[in-house]
This record gives structure tokens, C-alpha cells and sequence, in this order.
């Protein structure tokens, strides 16, 4: 049942990629390149707020599935909400404000449904199941991309109106079907739990991780996603689809990478899988458009690669005590990666702009440059085991 409402909570999230411009500068005449980016990083501000309450009130209370489903219905009121405030006011102001409510009630039900997933034992031992999580995850996020740009190329107004309506029943199937963990967890206060984390230094390896491979996918939802419509000439579909040679992979095999990680050194393949995917964002910007599936197909196989032992990595170094909050801030880390993003891709763009008639392509290899960076980094430390993150993984 986590695994059915996480894929469902994830549909609209894509969803929202190929209208972006729709909703932004085609919406709103004299929206600039920053205005538009920030449609999609304000929701992840709202993120960051809802992790961290949603999973220490997790840990604290032990109630994950009330607090998973009244997070899923606000979720779906705030983008019924957005749906409104896209056709009847005129005010971007407003839908920014119901976008960082969104983000909240998004972040904080998928915090909840995952820490409810890890808790259910199963035969494929920690790393099945959150390699289970990741596809779950991913198959909708990935479902989501060319169902949006279907939906919305018929009306953008469709996109959160569904997403709205889904997330309202996915409330209704969870009240009925979520079950919270039979066996009893400890029952820490707040300030026990964060010390608790505090003293758990090798968790804060999944979380830069987590911050860096969401920062990238903050870049490919809006510069990305503008430069196949605006640069390359991408319509809607064209778009959704691109994004979906990229996610359909990613998805598919994220479940057989969490089970790959009982057999390999979760922590190098999370390295090398990032050192890959850094130079696939560094080369996008030299592949012709006909070579645009392709390429993100690739990509999606490279991205599959280090997300599932980076979530696996997260839920061991949180341990049983605290997981949920482990798993929050490391939603939490993502969230803050995703919302800066957009805003640091702009801000690339504009620079690289006022000196160059082709911003794209350096503004493409500095993003891929932070990932290759951040794995270098994290393997020098993790050769003098300066965080501990050579303690062995009881992942079976």
C-alpha cells in the first residue's frame, strides 16, 4: 500500500514540467527567465518545512498513517487550489504562495509513506525495500512527465485539477488500506532524536548526495525543460517525452540497483554512478536534438545506478530509532537541492549570457561539474574514513 500511494503522490509533480511556461511566462506577461524558475523552486521551500516537522512528529508519535493522510488531503486541496488561481485571478503572487503550501503537504506525505514502506519487512532485507521505495517513486515521477504533457496539452488547467483529485482519493485509499508498523519502535522526544542524528556522522554522505542529485534534477524541470522548448523547439509532448526516455529507465531499474547493493559496495556504486551522471548533464548541451531521447535514456540508467544505495544509505545510518527523520532530512536535503536548482541554473545563465550568444553549454557542464566535484569529495573522505562510512552495511 506505501508503495501504490507513493507512485500515485509522485504523478503530479512531473506533471507540472512540460507547463511550466504555461503557468509561468506565457500566464504572466513580463515574467522573466528567474520568475518563471522560481514556479518550481518555491515548492520545494515549502518542502523544507515539511520534511523535518512531518518526520520528527513520525518518530515522536509513532501515528504515521494519520499524519501520511491528512498530509495527502492538504496536498490535494492546495493543487485543486492551484488550479483555481491559475484560471480565475490574476495574481502570480498567489499561486507562488499555494505552491510553497503544496510543497509542505507533498513532502511531508512522501516522508511518511516512505518511512512506512522501510518499516515493513521483507524478503529483500533493507536494500529491496528501498530500492521498492525508489521505484516507486520513480515510476511515478516518470509516469507523471508525459501524462502532464498529454493532459496539459489539451488544457494546463487539467494538470493540477487531477493531481488534486487523485491525491483527495489516494487520502481515501490510505485511511482504508495504510497499516502503521506492528512492532513497537522507541519513542524518543524531538531534541533526543536530533541529538541522536547529530552523533550519526556518516548519514550526512547520503544527505550531500541527496542534495546535489536533486539540485540537478531542479535544473533539468526548469533550464533544461526551457531550452527543449524555447531553444529547441519542444512542444509540450515533446518535452513530456524526452523526460520520460529519461525517467522510465531511472524507475524501472532502481528496484534491481537497491537489490544490486546487498551484493556491491553500496557507497561506491552511489560514487561512480555519480561521477557518470555529471558527465551525461555536462553533455546534453552538445547532443542535436535527434539524439535527445537517446541520450536521456542513458542518463536515466546512470541515474538509477546511485539514487537506490543512496536511499538504502540513508535508512541504515538512520537505523531503526530514527529513521523516518532520517528519511526526512534526507528528503529534506533534496529539497533544498531541488529548490536551489532552478535558482543557480538561472543565475549561470545570466552570467554566462552577458559574455556569450551560447549560455547553454557552460551553464550545463558547471551543473554536471557539482555532481563529478561532490563525489570526488565525499570518496578522499571516505578513504581516511573521516566520517565513518566504512562501518559495515547489515543490508540483508
Amino acid at each position: 500500500m506505501p508503495l501504490l500511494l507513493l507512485f500515485g503522490l509522485m504523478l503530479p509533480v512531473t506533471g507540472m514540467v512540460p507547463v511550466l511556461s504555461s503557468f509561468t511566462a506565457q500566464r504572466f506577461d513580463g515574467l522573466g527567465q528567474f520568475g518563471s524558475h522560481f514556479f518550481m523552486s518555491i515548492n520545494m521551500i515549502g518542502a523544507l518545512i515539511g520534511a523535518p516537522v512531518a518526520g520528527l512528529l513520525s518518530d515522536r508519535l509513532g501515528k504515521r498513517k494519520k499524519l501520511a493522510v491528512t498530509a495527502l488531503i492538504l496536498n490535494g486541496l492546495t493543487l485543486l487550489g492551484i488550479a483555481l488561481a491559475y484560471r480565475q485571478f490574476d495574481s502570480y503572487a498567489l499561486l507562488l504562495g499555494l505552491r510553497l503550501l503544496e510543497g509542505f503537504a507533498h513532502m511531508s506525505a512522501l516522508s511518511l509513506l516512505m518511512a512506512l514502506g522501510s518499516d515493513q519487512v521483507g524478503r529483500g532485507g533493507l536494500g529491496g525495500r528501498m530500492g521498492a521505495i525508489g521505484a516507486s517513486i520513480s515510476l511515478g515521477v516518470a509516469t507523471g512527465a508525459p501524462l502532464g504533457g498529454v493532459v496539459g496539452g489539451i488544457d494546463p488547467l487539467w494538470v493540477p485539477l487531477g493531481g488534486g483529485l487523485l491525491s483527495l482519493a489516494l487520502a481515501v485509499v490510505g485511511a482504508i488500506g495504510l497499516r502503521d508498523a506492528t512492532t513497537a519502535r522507541p519513542r524518543m522526544a524531538i531534541g533526543e532524536i536530533l541529538d541522536t542524528l547529530r552523533t550519526r556522522r556518516a548519514l550526512a554522505v547520503p544527505l550531500a548526495f541527496s542534495f546535489a542529485d536533486r539540485l540537478t534534477v531542479g535544473f533539468i524541470v526548469s533550464t533544461l525543460s526551457l531550452y527543449f522548448g524555447l531553444t529547441l523547439g519542444f512542444d509540450a509532448r515533446a518535452i513530456g517525452m524526452a523526460m520520460a526516455a529519461f525517467l522510465v529507465p531511472f524507475s524501472l531499474l532502481t528496484w534491481p540497483a537497491g537489490h544490486l547493493s546487498r551484493r556491491w559496495d553500496p557507497f561506491s556504486m552511489m560514487v561512480a554512478g555519480s561521477i557518470l551522471y555529471g558527465v551525461f548533464l555536462g553533455a546534453l548541451a552538445f547532443v542535436p536534438a535527434a539524439w535527445i531521447i537517446g541520450t536521456m535514456a542513458a542518463g536515466g540508467v546512470i541515474a538509477a545506478l546511485m539514487y537506490a544505495p543512496s536511499l538504502v544509505l540513508a535508512a541504515h545510518y538512520g537505523g531503526e530509532d530514527c529513521r523516518a527523520s532520517a528519511l526526512a532530512a534526507f528528503n529534506m536535503a533534496g529539497s533544498l537541492g531541488f529548490a536551489a536548482g532552478p535558482l543557480i541554473s538561472s543565475l549561470l545563465l545570466a552570467f554566462y549570457s552577458s559574455f556569450s550568444a551560447s549560455p547553454h553549454a557552460p551553464v550545463f557542464v558547471s551543473i554536471g561539474a557539482i555532481e563529478v566535484a561532490l563525489a570526488l569529495g565525499v570518496y578522499a573522505l571516505h578513504r581516511r574514513d573521516t566520517l565513518g562510512t566504512r562501518s559495515s552495511l547489515e543490508l540483508r
